[in-house]
This record gives structure tokens, C-alpha cells and sequence, in this order.
């Protein structure tokens, strides 16, 4: 697949860039060969800046991929290509964990900013973020499963009622801190995304519940080709729809915990890039989640690495980025999807 291809070299061409300047393309390689304990480091302090750029470079791919290939999962449970993954409360569960473990680490003070603290806030607010969407996701479940069924509106409704309790439970923690400024700023951080200061263990976490995550597609991409006709349909074909509706859950609501835990809220990833991929004729879910998860991290390592590009050190968050770019972009495709509607 020619994604696959041409995702090394973008990541590659990523971590060449940055705010304090570009490095050769040979000295970045050579870079990333000795992190990886393959040659000899690069001198001064160039060995450093590419390790933090590959890092940055490796999650970015990461949480484009997971949230692409989340929101690939959902649709096709929804047969709705509007759906996304917050609609499981993964995202707002994510960033009450993660705002928690903001009020909780050393008291409120400047070593709460996220793009600032590389101790324990590296751990502990992604920790707490996958714990918050785990959580949500569970009570969306648990709610959305009237006697043990699972049954897809009362999810989609449970879901935007918890939505909206955690979001008011948000409101109220960002009213009560309004007057500490630092506290303040690292909650809002969180709302636009952040991909500074990325290390070897965010690049690892997201890729770890990635890989599980995609670990499950095999195992329903077939039977999510046939939901797409309806249910009772489906299950006349012998699907179990239950199961699939179980596994599809765990694995998109793995996927999106992984990457909000790590790099906070960032918008229309989940929502566009399956659009994208569709456009391009590819409807078979054998397809289309591989290439879903390939895309997203292809499409949000571009947008980032452009960006650096052309602003350089007043370079915005990817959560920003993603909606001025996302938002008109979805539109576009929403308005051509209503041209071949009126045209068929």
C-alpha cells in the first residue's frame, strides 16, 4: 500500500524540521539510527534535538492514526458517517482524567504546564487521561446495554448525555481554578492539544493501544460489510452483532483513549479522515480501517510538520490546526456528498 510507503519517509521528514531550524536529511538519519542504537550519535547537542523531533514525529503519527482509525470503527457501528469517537465519551472522559491529575500534581504551580513539566506530569496525566476514558466509555456501556444487549441509539443517546454531565463537570473545574493562572493555562492546553515535549513514552503508549487496537479489525471488518445493510439482515448471514458491537467499542474506545491520553483534545481527525478514505472508492472495512489508521497518521504528520514549516516558533496547537483546517475541509465533503445525492 502506497501509504504505507510513504509514512516512514513523512515521519522522517518531520523530525527534520522544527522551530530552531532544519537539520539534513543525512544527519537526521543518522540521528534517528543512533537513538536507535544503531551508530554513533550526532555531535553537540544535535543528537538531542533530533531524538525530541523523532518523538514528536512518532506520536503525532500515532494519535492521527488512532483517532482515524477510531473513528473508522464507529461509523461503521453507526452506519453513520457523521459518527465520531467522542460520541463514547472517550474524549471528554479523557480530558476529566487528565485535567484531574492536573490539580493533583505537586499543588497548583507553574510545573503543572504540560509543555513545560517532563516528570511526572509525562506519566501520570496520560495515566489519568486513559483512566477518564476507560471510565466514561464504561459508564456509556454500562447504561447503553439495557439487560446485557447492546443496542446502538441508546448508546449514540447514553453517549451524548455523558457527554454533556462531563463537559458541565468540566465547566465548573475551569470556573473554580479561573483565578490561578497557571492551572488555568495547563487545563486550556489540554482543550487545543498539545505535541510539544513528546517522549519515547507517549510515542510508546499510543502505539501500544493502537496496536491492540487494530489487532481487532480482522475479526470484524467482515461483519461490519454486512451491519452495513441492517441488523436483522446481518444477523439472517449469521453475524453476531453483539459481538461485533463489543469488540468495535473496546477496540475504537482503546484507540481514542490513546491518543487523547497523550496529546489531549484534537478535533476531526476521527471524522474527516474516514471521509477521505472513502472518496478514494475503498467502502470494504478490510480496507478501510487499515487504511483509515495509515491515513490519519500520514494526514496529521503533514498538517504539523507544514505548519512548523510556515510559522515556525508561532507555530499553533494541532488542536487549533485541526479545527480552522478540519472544520471547512468536513464541510466541503459534506456539501459534495449532498451534490451526488441530488445528482443520482
Amino acid at each position: 500500500m502506497v501509504l504505507a510507503l510513504v509514512l516512514p519517509v513523512a515521519i522522517l521528514w518531520s523530525a527534520t524540521v522544527g522551530v530552531t531550524g532544519s537539520l539534513g536529511w543525512g544527519d537526521t538519519w543518522r540521528g534517528v539510527l543512533a537513538a536507535c542504537g544503531w551508530g554513533e550519535p550526532l555531535n553537540g547537542t544535535r543528537q538531542t534535538i533530533v531524538e525530541l523531533r523523532l518523538w514528536r514525529a512518532l506520536t503525532t503519527a500515532g494519535v492521527g492514526g488512532a483517532l482515524a482509525l477510531s473513528g473508522a470503527y464507529v461509523q461503521g457501528l453507526f452506519r453513520n458517517g457523521l459518527a465520531a469517537p467522542s460520541i463514547l465519551g472517550v474524549t471528554s472522559g479523557a480530558s476529566l482524567g487528565a485535567v484531574i491529575a492536573i490539580l493533583l500534581l505537586a499543588g497548583y504551580g507553574p510545573s503543572l504546564l504540560l509543555t513545560e513539566d517532563l516528570g511526572r506530569a509525562t506519566y501520570v496525566i496520560p495515566l489519568f487521561g486513559a483512566v477518564g476514558a476507560i471510565g466514561a466509555v464504561s459508564i456509556v456501556v454500562a447504561l447503553g446495554s439495557p439487560g446485557g444487549r447492546v443496542s446502538v441509539p441508546t448508546l449514540l443517546l447514553t453517549g451524548i448525555a455523558v457527554n454533556t454531565c462531563i463537559g458541565g463537570v468540566l465547566s465548573l473545574i475551569s470556573w473554580l481554578v479561573l483565578a490561578d493562572w497557571d492551572v488555568s493555562r495547563s487545563i486550556l492546553s489540554w482543550t487545543f492539544g498539545t505535541l510539544d515535549d513528546r517522549t519515547a513514552a507517549h510515542a510508546l503508549t499510543v502505539w501500544g493501544g493502537l496496536a491492540i487496537a487494530a489487532a481487532a479489525a480482522p475479526f470484524v471488518a467482515w461483519e461490519l460489510d454486512l451491519v452495513q445493510t441492517g441488523e436483522r439482515d446481518a444477523r439472517a448471514l449469521g453475524v453476531a452483532t453483539t459481538r461485533v458491537r463489543v469488540i468495535v467499542v473496546i477496540a475504537s474506545s482503546l484507540a481514542a483513549a490513546s491518543a487523547v491520553a497523550v496529546a489531549g483534545q484534537i478535533a476531526f481527525v476521527g471524522l474527516v479522515v474516514p471521509h477521505m478514505v472513502r472518496l478514494t472508492g475503498t467502502t470494504s472495512h478490510r480496507r478501510l480501517l487499515p487504511a483509515s489508521l495509515l491515513g490519519g497518521a500520514l494526514f496529521l504528520v503533514l498538517l504539523d510538520t507544514v505548519q512548523v514549516l510556515a510559522l515556525g516558533a508561532a507555530a499553533l496547537q494541532p488542536g487549533v490546526v485541526m479545527s480552522l483546517v478540519g472544520g471547512p475541509l468536513f464541510l466541503l465533503l459534506l456539501l459534495r456528498q449532498r451534490q451526488q445525492l441530488e445528482e443520482a
